[in-house]
């Protein structure tokens, strides 16, 4: 998944091409006003198209641990078992455990 960028409204104005850049790249920006959230540039891209907005992004914020599960399937507008089946279709891990405490984690349940 890509980062998240956030961009000001001075940065908007001064780098506008900046934030094209980062779309075309398939990056979420959040623009703020004042240190505040106050829009979201979301990639216009054939995944958007076909998963709606909603969707969409709660499956590139989910990607990028920035909600919860729960979360995501409620921006979604769907229950958390039809979600898990988008996000694997869409190429999401929904658990992200390394392997290597996973080999710990076995060994110390033998």
């Amino acid at each position: 998944m890509k980062p998240v960028n956030i961009f000001s409204a001075r940065d908007l104005r001064n780098h506008a091409g900046a934030l094209l850049q980062e779309a075309e790249a398939g990056r979420l920006a959040v623009i703020t006003k004042h240190g505040r959230p106050t829009a979201l540039s979301v990639p216009f891209d054939s995944e958007l198209l076909e998963q709606g907005v909603h969707r969409h992004l709660a499956v590139q914020l989910f990607g990028q641990r920035l909600v919860t599960l729960a979360q995501a399937a409620k921006l979604a507008g769907m229950s958390i078992e039809p979600f898990l089946d988008v996000l694997k279709v869409s190429g999401v891990d929904v658990v992200d455990y390394p392997s290597e405490e996973v080999g710990g984690d076995l060994d110390a349940l033998r």
